[in-house]
């Protein structure tokens, strides 16, 4: 069967996918282990804000297949698939399910850490907007997520295997390469996410990680000097 090479992950989107992995387990690994490296924790929570604000912008901005109104079909889409009625490329409806609650929860991880405390020397940069008992529910839930957001990773993982060896359609090399074969000579690569488009998500990116450590805070008043 003759088949045809198309684009349909662009760099972004690709960049992104693999950056957010790493720095989720980063994030796992110094959260767990404390100490000195909660300020390596909260850095790496601000590069995963920026990460999720500037997907969310690429869903609205990017190319074909990373655009949610492509990929977000609804119940119906589901029940599709489901029966074997469905055929694309890009995200199935079952994984476009698994790219919304992930996001959702991955930005409700971050969300909750930013208003954190650990009790002792480190706080989020957005702990002073909030009461110390309100910190201290948010960080209970902060702290209680991780388990859910592990089960959300590992069935992720196990949905790529079981595609590569059951349905044998490896999900990912193109999410390495950009590209996928295809038999049908009437699909299309991917179009669109140019260079203006990378600029204004970037932008939206940049000013949410700004928001996020706290850059909408007035500094504290200067401490008196005291007169001799």
């Amino acid at each position: 069967m003759q088949t045809y090479r198309i684009r349909v992950w662009d760099l972004a989107t690709r960049v992104v996918h693999w950056a957010l992995f790493v720095l989720v387990v980063a994030a796992y690994v110094t959260g767990l282990i404390g100490g000195n490296l909660m300020q390596w924790h909260a850095w790496i929570g601000l590069a995963i804000v920026g990460l999720l604000a500037f997907r969310i912008a690429w869903g609205w901005l990017g190319s074909t297949y990373a655009r949610f109104g492509q990929f977000v079909r609804g119940p119906n889409a589901v029940l599709d698939y489901l029966r074997g009625r469905w055929h694309g490329v890009g995200h199935n409806p079952i994984g476009a399910v698994s790219v919304l609650v992930l996001l959702g929860v991955l930005s409700l991880q971050s969300l909750t850490g930013l208003f954190g405390n650990d009790d002792i020397a480190f706080e989020g940069p957005l702990y002073v907007l909030i009461s110390k008992d309100s910190s201290d529910w948010l960080i209970g839930l902060h702290r209680q997520m991780i388990w859910p957001i592990a089960a959300l990773v590992g069935l992720h993982v196990a949905a790529m295997v079981f595609y590569a060896l059951v349905r044998k359609d490896n999900l990912v090399t193109p999410m390495f390469t950009g590209e996928k074969r295809v038999s049908d000579p009437n699909i299309a690569s991917a179009k669109g996410g140019g260079w203006l488009a990378l600029l204004a998500a970037l932008l939206i990116a940049g000013a949410l990680v700004w928001v996020a450590n706290g850059g909408l805070i007035p500094p504290p008043p200067p401490v008196p000097v005291p007169a001799w």
